[in-house]
C-alpha cells in the first residue's frame, strides 16, 4: 500500500483589519484546495440552513460547530408609555413597537477560548 502524505494543519494568519466575505472565501479555498465557487455554495447552502433552522417553522436554535448558538427569541409588543428626556427633563411621549423577533448569539466555551 502506498502512503499518503499527511497534510499540516491549517495556520491562519491574523488579519490586520477587518476581514471581508472575499478575503474569508480566498483564504478557506486556499486551505481547502477547493475552488472559490465551490465555497461560496459552501456558505449560500449555510445561510440557507440558518435561515430553515432559525425561520418560523424550524426550531429556533442553530449551534454553530460548537463556536456559538443562535438563537431567535421572540420579543412582546410595547405600549406607548410616558418617557423623560435625560438631558433636558422634557417629558416625552415613547412610541409603541409591535411584537417581533430577534436573533440572538451567544459563544460557546470553545470560542470563548480561542481568545
Amino acid at each position: 500500500m502506498a502512503k499518503t502524505a499527511k497534510k499540516k494543519p491549517f495556520k491562519a494568519t491574523p488579519a490586520s483589519s477587518r476581514r471581508s466575505k472575499g478575503d474569508l472565501v480566498k483564504e478557506i479555498a486556499a486551505a481547502t484546495e477547493l475552488k472559490t465557487t465551490k465555497v461560496k455554495e459552501v456558505f449560500d447552502v449555510l445561510t440557507a440552513i440558518i435561515a430553515a433552522d432559525l425561520g418560523k417553522k424550524g426550531s429556533g436554535e442553530f449551534n454553530f460547530n460548537g463556536l456559538m448558538k443562535l438563537k431567535t427569541v421572540n420579543k412582546p409588543a410595547t405600549k406607548s408609555r410616558k418617557g423623560r428626556n435625560p438631558f433636558t427633563g422634557e417629558e416625552i411621549t415613547i412610541k409603541a413597537k409591535p411584537a417581533s423577533r430577534k436573533v440572538r448569539v451567544r459563544a460557546l466555551r470553545s470560542l470563548n477560548g480561542l481568545i
